[in-house]
């Protein structure tokens, strides 16, 4: 994405029906734990696009989005609680971060800006998807060609090799799931990271991320 164009970052926050999760209270903490500037590092977002982050919570990603695509920028921030929505729109105001746009979706749709979007990001949040095939065709539509779509999730001990349901159900989800969901989805993988460390320092939680792109 280092091409000129208007852009857009969507948030889809804990939209698909997560508990309360990236309270402001634990922000510094995650940045650390997350490793969450290396990640938007691996993808092109830069100033001026326009990206979603799906399953926004109250405002953790987006926020961080928000300031790395700058003013002229746009971030779209989903999620199906309403309360949340006002939580990050209040944390934005407190910064000043006048480029997020909060959108309150449904379980099977985001309701994003068709064809308009640089990046998609899903955090923490894909495993919570019954209609993940859905979302999927949905996140796509909403993609410039070319456009990103990261999933970084996490996968628990005790679940790893058992069924997706299996995992599902504890909140977890392995990266060979999504890859194949994501191929199906007509999607490219660009790269794979298989243990991005340790979730919330929880040594029986390994994070994986996956990035896709939308063809030209």
């Amino acid at each position: 994405m280092t091409f000129f164009r208007s852009s857009l970052i969507i948030c889809i926050c804990s939209v698909f029906g997560l508990q309360a999760q990236y309270t402001e209270s634990d922000w510094e903490e995650r940045d650390k734990w997350m490793k969450t500037q290396s990640l938007l590092a691996l993808t092109a977002v830069e100033v001026g696009d326009k990206v979603a982050d799906i399953g926004c919570h109250e405002g953790y990603l987006s926020i961080h989005l928000a300031k790395k695509v700058s003013e002229t920028g746009r971030v779209y921030a989903v999620d199906i609680r309403e309360d949340r929505l006002e939580k990050l729109r209040t944390n934005a105001q407190d910064r000043n971060l006048g480029n997020i746009i909060t959108i309150l979706g449904d379980t099977n749709n985001p309701k994003l800006p068709e064809g308009e979007l640089d990046a998609v990001f899903i955090f923490d949040t894909y495993h919570e998807m019954d209609a993940h095939e859905e979302i999927l065709q949905h996140v796509k539509r909403a993609l410039k060609p070319g456009g990103q779509l990261m999933v970084m999730e996490k996968l628990k001990d005790w679940v790893r090799g058992k069924s997706r349901e299996r995992q599902v159900s504890s909140h977890s989800l392995g990266i060979e799931y999504v890859r194949e969901e994501l191929k199906q989805a007509g999607l490219t993988i660009v790269s794979e990271i298989e243990d991005h460390g340790d979730w919330e320092r929880e040594t029986d939680k390994q994070m994986w991320v996956i990035l896709a792109q939308k063809s030209d």
